[in-house]
């Protein structure tokens, strides 16, 4: 039989948007009304498997219903700008998955869903219908199922008429008369004052329609009753016009157009990769990427290498599989240049003196993909990498941050230079990767080599033309091998005291679990949802605010707001908290501290962010807690990795604002730096226009709030979720602080007007972010892309001066001849071992070296302190 599955477009996404926590991806692009959206998605076509399919959207704020009562859906909310974003990645979503999308001007998504219904089911369709709105079972029929949601995204209800029968006493038609005269406060359908949905099912029990009521007036026990329907006869009839779904919508299109069946897996992977759905992604096996046709490729297998081969321009693809590239196997080496294609093994290149004393010379101008990696694999194997002077990989991502994959057969691909198949066409992924024979590695690795070689003038040209190669070359460049130096060099553990954090963590956590136990009036376990939301719900009676499809919901977001109400929530959190601490961190880092050094060697991401911010991985430096006490102690297992060696940490005070103010050139933030001023206090004391003695540590928070929010284009739903204050209240405030520093309103105005002008928002040190959806006709991509114009400079910047600070502590480090080492960068923070004679002078260098960075309206301001170990430095 063939099936049909209409879904209420709008509804699942608000479904979704406020069930799920705000995420957002790496680019900052909010993401849960788009995870929960197709989170469902591949439930229904999982469980339901249609061969029809349509997604219906309201076109718009009007419809016909409001020729037939203006305040029609009036009072609602305006929905949240972080919502309105995900609505094109819903529709971009659909389409990958070759899913119907319908919306038509004048009706509702309920009409368009019933028009279809209604014509399937005379076509012996089975129908499916998925939404969270009861108006919709007024369409439940014999061949038509309604699916309501009910908490969180994928507990639902499936109401045929015996259910509803069951729930309501009354048939599917009989909806549209109960919503008649018990109204809808969702869409500000009236109804008949007084009247809820008891006494709505009892008078349609009786009586049957919303008319026979109106004509039985006479026959209705109670004198107030009789005069409410009698007073409000004409809206209880418009009530329930106005819920009943309109089944004639004009389509353009036949029903047996929404077929649903083939799309390109590839297509929608693709799109889960660039959302970060890594969850979703494991229901996808698309094998591997289809081969291309080759044109032959001539090339030499180097059995002696010599002088010859080694010019001084030459491209070098150093072949190492794995992401976890310390200690790594390196497959094979190709080198290109002026004099041919050589394929070296492995072997044959580390014992050659010639190709050794090549890379290690600092004249040669060797290309590379991923400089940063080079130099860490030849690192471990003894040999330095001296001579890189162009990173393909990098010179792609500065041109441009936001394309997904920097590969060279990418690169390659759209600038037309080589011809280079995906790796996984070679080697496989995951556990099927293996590295193939000789010849087809070596072919593979040449025509890598081969494509950076041709593609490094093209790349270098558009860098010059972008005025990024200073950037390039002066920042990026050097910072590739500074980073690698670091991740090669490490940081020293404790594991002894990483270990005894674990034991006390573990006693902690014992203490805890008593304490709530007997708090709850019995033992249970914590850690199971079902069990203590039977304990917090049901025996100690504080009010559910969520329910999942096992039970109530006990997220996080549900305790906080149930903090105040019994004193054993605020003993849970911390119990999740700390056990989170426990298995992520101190069980996590010691997972990767090698067993000889009792070092630890992150990896840095330094081609990754849109806004050129660095991130770390195996393990994330970055992410560390340090809001716990017991969080922030985790910094005392790091240390120096020599005796008589102590650590420094030095952290850039509040250098976005600073950043903010520089850029905007708003005098009153210039002078609140330039004086030193406290600049929440002063924030505060502008916008709630009070002395600086009059500010309190609520005002101080909210101007913090707002402070920070700004640089990150908060909205007022934003605002509102941070502070815990009304969409309204929060706006008001945004509106105040803008009026208070109008240079940085006429900054953002000015920045959104240049972005729509260039198509590309830079940094002081023109780092550039492209942003195409800036003239979009699309209100919602539009919207985001001038938050994202508004705040990348900032950040941006924030980010490139940091970085200039690590280049230039480099350099000075090795000017000076000191022994002293950078080890960690983590957000707006730099770490150093340094040796007990050379404190002084290092404690005076970093302070020097990251104020003077980059010179700014504003002063640049270090916090630098020292100890024993990372912890005690701050």
């Amino acid at each position: 039989m063939k099936k049909l599955v209409l879904i209420d477009g709008n509804s699942i996404a608000y479904r979704a948007f406020f069930a799920l926590p705000l995420l957002n991806n790496e680019k900052g692009v909010y993401t849960n009304a788009v995870f929960g959206f197709t989170t469902m998605l591949l439930k229904i076509i999982e469980e339901e498997k249609p061969t029809h399919m349509l997604v219906a959207f309201d076109a718009g704020k009007t419809t016909f219903r409001h020729k037939t009562f203006e305040e029609y859906k009036g009072g609602r909310q305006k929905t949240p700008p972080e919502l309105s974003e995900q609505f094109p990645l819903v529709r971009e979503m659909l389409d990958a998955f070759n899913i119907s999308r319908y919306e038509a001007e004048n009706y509702e998504a309920d009409d368009i869903i019933g028009t279809l219904a209604t014509d399937a089911a005379k076509k012996d369709f089975e129908v499916k219908v998925y939404s969270g709105d009861k108006d919709l079972l007024q369409l439940v029929s014999d061949k038509i199922t309604v699916v309501l949601t009910k908490k969180g995204i994928t507990n639902v209800e499936a109401y045929d008429e015996a259910l509803i029968d069951e729930k309501y006493g009354i048939t599917p038609k009989q909806i549209i008369d109960m919503k008649g005269l018990m109204g809808d406060s969702s869409d500000n359908i009236p109804g008949v004052p007084g009247v809820g949905e008891k006494t709505a099912l009892k008078l349609l029990k009786e009586f049957g329609s919303v008319e026979k009521v109106l004509e039985s007036i006479d026959q209705i026990s109670g004198k107030k009753m009789k005069e409410k329907l009698e007073e409000n006869r004409e809206q209880a009839l418009m009530s329930k016009e106005l819920a009943t779904i309109f089944l004639e919508v004009p389509f353009e299109t036949k029903l047996e157009d929404h077929g649903f069946g083939d799309y390109d897996e590839q297509h929608v992977v693709n799109l889960m990769k660039e959302l970060e759905f890594t969850s979703l992604l494991s229901k996808f096996d698309t094998g591997l990427a289809e081969e291309q046709d080759l044109e032959e490729i001539t090339y030499d297998i180097l059995e002696e290498i010599t002088e010859e081969h080694l010019v001084k321009e030459s491209a070098l693809i150093v072949e190492v599989l794995s992401d976890h590239y310390h200690q790594a196997t390196i497959e094979g080496f190709a080198l290109v240049n002026e004099k041919g294609r050589f394929f070296i093994e492995t072997e044959q290149a580390l014992s050659s003196d010639a190709f050794v004393n090549w890379l290690k010379d600092e004249t040669t101008e060797i290309t590379v993909f991923d400089a940063k990696k080079a130099v860490v694999v030849l690192g471990w194997k003894g040999v330095l990498l001296n001579g890189v002077s162009f990173d393909l990989q990098m010179a792609s991502y500065l041109l441009d941050p936001s394309l997904s994959s920097h590969e060279i057969s990418d690169v390659a691909k759209r600038k037309a230079k080589g011809q280079v198949q995906e790796d996984e066409v070679i080697y496989g992924k995951g556990a099927k990767q293996k590295v193939p024979e000789k010849a087809i590695l070596a072919e593979h690795l040449v025509r890598k080599a081969d494509a950076m070689f041709q593609l490094k003038p093209v790349l270098e040209q558009e860098l010059i033309e972008n005025k990024q190669e200073e950037l390039f070359r002066e920042l990026e460049m050097p910072l590739s091998i500074i980073l690698g130096r670091m991740e090669t060099t490490g940081v020293k553990v404790d594991k002894e005291q990483l270990e005894q954090m674990g034991e006390d963590l573990a006693k902690r956590l014992t203490e805890l679990e008593e304490k709530i136990h007997e708090l709850a009036g019995g033992s249970f376990n914590i850690n199971s949802p079902k069990q203590l939301g039977e304990v917090l719900f049901e025996k100690l009676g504080l009010p559910p605010i969520k329910k999942t499809k096992t039970g109530y919901s006990t997220s996080a977001d549900v305790l906080e707001k149930l903090a105040e109400d019994h004193e054993i929530v605020e003993h849970i959190l911390h119990y999740r908290q700390l056990g989170k601490l426990n298995s992520t961190y101190i069980e996590g880092l010691l997972k990767v501290t090698k067993d000889d050094t009792h070092k630890i060697h992150t990896r840095y991401n330094q081609a990754l962010t849109q806004t050129g911010r660095l991130s770390s991985t195996d393990p994330n430096l970055q992410n560390i807690p340090i809001r716990l006490e017991e969080g922030r102690k985790i910094r005392k297992a790091f240390i120096p990795s020599e005796s008589n060696w102590r650590m420094i940490a030095a952290d850039y005070s509040q250098i976005e604002l600073r950043v903010l103010a520089h850029i905007s050139g708003d005098e009153k933030l210039i002078e609140a730096f330039q004086s030193d001023m406290d600049i929440h206090t002063k924030t505060a004391m502008d916008v709630f226009h009070v002395s600086e003695e009059d500010v309190t540590s609520n005002m101080r928070r909210s101007a913090k709030a707002v402070n920070f929010g700004i640089v990150y284009g908060i909205s007022d739903f934003g605002l509102s979720q941070s502070l815990g204050i009304t969409r309204k209240e929060a706006g008001q405030f945004i509106e105040r602080y803008l009026s208070s520093y109008p240079k940085v309103k006429e900054y953002m105005d000015r920045t959104i007007e240049d972005a729509r002008e260039k198509g590309y928002v830079s940094t002081l040190l023109q780092r550039r972010r492209y942003l195409p959806d800036i003239t979009s006709r699309n209100f919602n991509k539009r919207s985001f892309a001038e938050r994202t114009a508004m705040n990348t400079p900032i950040q941006g910047t924030a980010a490139d001066i940091i970085k200039k600070a690590m280049v230039d502590m480099a350099s000075r480090l090795e000017d000076e001849g000191l022994k002293s080492r950078m080890l960690l960068q983590v957000h707006d923070e730099l770490i150093f071992e340094v040796p007990e004679e050379e404190m002084e002078k290092m404690t005076e260098l970093v302070r020097e070296v990251m104020e003077q960075a980059v010179e700014l309206d504003v002063p640049l301001k270090a916090d630098v302190s020292f100890g024993d170990t990372w912890y005690d430095a701050k």
